[in-house]
């Protein structure tokens, strides 16, 4: 079997790199597999992990069977991310196997878990919705405004008043701190 290893620390504790290597190491040389590559990534919940993404082509282009991680929580963002992940890795037929909690996500049980998961993905996902909407209908009864704040049509005076003065619409953005594309909507 051919294993990707995927190892992710936050920048505050960047000393368990090694420690998650080891024993993702170990585990794969005790079942007598190969690590086919090993992928570390720093960075503390981003929205982008370009080195998670590299083993998910090395998956899709079938360069390895197993992705082997030392928790969870090392590979999935959210709930909703890990079930989406799982469920494509399940798709392409790639094993995945979380170390610290003792799942592999080929065997009965472990495709229990990811269904369970996937329950609470999708109530992740309605509890959220249902608090944005909440939200939304306070705003309302209170008379407030909701949603994004209006920033750039505050300036429409100001957009104008440079313009006629000759100013272009680029040092108009510049100047003011707002889109061109914002500047070029007022002008109109």
């Amino acid at each position: 079997m051919r294993v990707g290893i995927y190892a992710r620390v936050s920048t505050h504790d960047q000393q368990t790199l090694p420690m998650q290597l080891k024993a993702m190491r170990g585990y794969v040389r005790q079942r007598k597999w190969k690590v086919a590559l090993q992928v570390e990534e720093v960075g503390s919940g981003a929205k982008q992990r370009p080195k998670r993404e590299e083993l998910m082509k090395a998956a899709r282009r079938r360069e390895v069977d197993y992705i082997v991680v030392w928790k969870l929580d090392r590979w999935g963002r959210s709930v909703a991310d890990l079930v989406t992940t799982l469920a494509e890795l399940r798709d392409l037929g790639i094993g995945f196997v979380s170390l610290t909690e003792a799942m592999d996500f080929t065997t009965p049980s472990g495709r229990a878990m990811a269904g369970l998961l996937s329950v609470f993905a999708e109530f992740e996902r309605d509890m959220l919705s249902e608090r944005v909407k909440a939200g939304i209908a306070q705003a309302r009864a209170e008379g407030r405004r909701h949603g994004r704040p209006r920033t750039a049509a505050t300036k429409a005076a100001e957009v104008r008043k440079l313009y006629r003065k000759g100013w272009n619409k680029s040092q108009i953005a510049r100047e003011l701190e707002i889109s061109r594309g914002s500047v070029i909507s007022m002008l109109k």
